[in-house]
């Protein structure tokens, strides 16, 4: 596993090639979920990789997996310092140039974030249960997974992927309970976005309901939304395939063939 230093931190990250590598091809970057690394993708990314043609690029921000801690307690104003500065700073760092950016739940946010709030130029964002607001599920969701961390085994099984996890759990958990994030909110970056938008959701998510995708489609201007049933938070997990499938697709679109 390689590392790269961004604002001081030295941050995990992996770089796949496609078993149909294609020329031209945009690389897809990958953002993970809250409570996610480099490892809890598992081989999603190099399944994606293969079925496109495009290169995949992993990362575990700061806290997450093996990369480095934190540099500061996080605040409700995490995602925007993730979507804005740290992100664009990976990118630059690593010479990517027009990717597409892939985003699960949090990882969703910070695309949302950067393409709107940014200069970067993107190909176009994929985005799987991303957040814009905050609703009461989501809340609710978040205080199950609190009690769930004390009283069972979900301690154990996330350490296997992270090297700090009380860190990571408490930071997250911590951050999305606070009276200061009730408030959270990016729908200001949706007019902004200049590249397309594929938004994947479950209609299961027990983090979000479809009005975190329906505000997205209202207020951005290119939008392929993708319902599935049978799904919950993960759409990768739960409908791996389907979600394969939709990415192929939507890079076929941004990219040509």
């Amino acid at each position: 596993m390689k590392t790269v230093s961004i604002n001081g931190v030295e941050l995990e990250y992996v770089r796949l090639r496609s078993a149909h590598a294609r020329e031209g091809a945009p690389p897809i970057v990958f953002l993970h979920e809250g409570l996610g690394s480099i490892s809890m993708w598992r081989d999603f990314p190099q399944k994606v990789a293969d079925a496109t043609g495009c290169e995949a690029v992993v990362y575990s921000r700061a806290g997450y997996g093996r990369s480095g801690p934190e540099p500061r307690p996080r605040t409700a104003r995490y995602l925007h310092e993730q979507g804005l500065d740290v992100l664009p700073a990976l990118l630059a760092k690593l010479g990517i140039e027009r990717p597409i950016l892939l985003g699960h739940s949090d990882g969703g946010s910070i695309a949302l974030i950067c393409a709107g709030g940014t200069g970067t130029p993107l190909a176009g964002i994929a985005i799987m249960a991303p957040h814009v607001m905050v609703e009461d599920i989501s809340l609710h969701g978040i205080r199950l997974a609190r009690q769930a961390y004390l009283d069972t085994d979900l301690r154990e099984r996330l350490g296997k992927y992270h090297a700090q996890v009380d860190a990571v759990f408490w930071a997250w958990n911590d951050v999305w309970l606070s009276p200061a994030f009730r408030d959270w909110n990016i729908e200001e970056y949706l007019p902004r976005i200049a590249c397309p938008i594929m938004a994947i959701q479950g209609e299961d998510d027990e983090y979000g309901t479809m009005e975190q995708l329906d505000r997205i489609a209202a207020q951005a201007r290119d939008v392929d939304l993708v319902k599935l049933a049978d799904c919950r938070h993960s759409p990768h997990k739960d409908q791996e395939q389907a979600v394969i499938d939709a990415v192929a697709g939507f890079v076929e679109r941004v990219a040509g063939g």
